[in-house]
């Protein structure tokens, strides 16, 4: 095992801690968005399919987190792992384009706090955007990632 690879899979365990992490505060966002007096504007069946979509975010993105915590060396050493990485270097692709195209700048501009949350979180998306790309493609190539033999 060469240096290089240690470095690979220390930053996976690493941006897994980081998704278990920010599963787990999604628990806080309900209290902290006030969405009891929001939701409760909406319907029955809209309040509670939104409710369960938060909490299916959050438990996919933990899950997330805990795939890189306990497998880290499969994603970067078996054809099943570096598809697996690129799907997530994909979906953390698909949330760095909605931070910037669905989200309007008129939550973030000209507030100093919320801007620097804009611009952490850019950089945290697009990391996890690099580093798993890093992961599926590595030295093996885009042939192996996406038809080649495992």
């Amino acid at each position: 095992v060469c240096p290089q690879e240690i470095t690979m899979k220390l930053r996976i365990e690493i941006a897994g801690w980081g998704m278990l992490l920010l599963g787990v505060v999604h628990v806080f966002f309900p209290k902290h968005f006030d969405w009891k007096t929001d939701l409760a504007q909406l319907s029955l069946i809209n309040r509670q399919m939104a409710e369960v979509h938060m909490f299916f975010v959050a438990f996919f993105v933990a899950l997330m987190g805990l795939l890189c915590i306990t497998s880290a060396n499969l994603l970067l050493h078996t054809g099943l792992g570096r598809r697996v990485s690129l799907g997530i270097s994909i979906f953390w692709g698909a949330r760095l384009l909605v931070q910037h195209f669905w989200y309007s700048p008129r939550l973030w501009r000209g507030k100093p706090f919320e801007t620097i949350v804009h611009v952490v979180f850019t950089m945290i998306w697009l990391t996890l955007v690099v580093l798993f790309a890093m992961a599926a493609f590595g030295n093996s190539g885009v042939s192996n990632v996406v038809i080649g033999p495992d």
